[in-house]
């Protein structure tokens, strides 16, 4: 499901779903298509985005787009 089918049919609240296709750049990945697992509770969500694992996120869709931030792993220094 594209991700203005989700906006329309949950406005402005928390979803939970599964990402199915997304684009990834350097620093961003703009996913554009999910399978929707439910709405979600304003008080529920970061519980339920702390718990997701995998391709499972939390968002609200009062937002345009989902656009999520990728960090690179940083190693550890240790000092000689």
């Amino acid at each position: 499901m594209k991700w203005q089918e989700v906006q329309s049919i949950y406005p402005n609240q928390f979803v939970k779903f599964e990402i199915l296709h997304s684009e990834e750049t350097d620093t961003q990945e703009i996913i554009d298509e999910v399978a929707v697992i439910g709405p979600i509770k304003d008080e529920d969500a970061t519980r339920e985005l702390l718990n997701s694992k995998d391709k499972t996120l939390v968002y609200r869709t009062s937002k345009d787009q989902i656009v999520v931030t990728i960090r690179k792993s940083i190693g550890l220094r240790r000092k000689l």
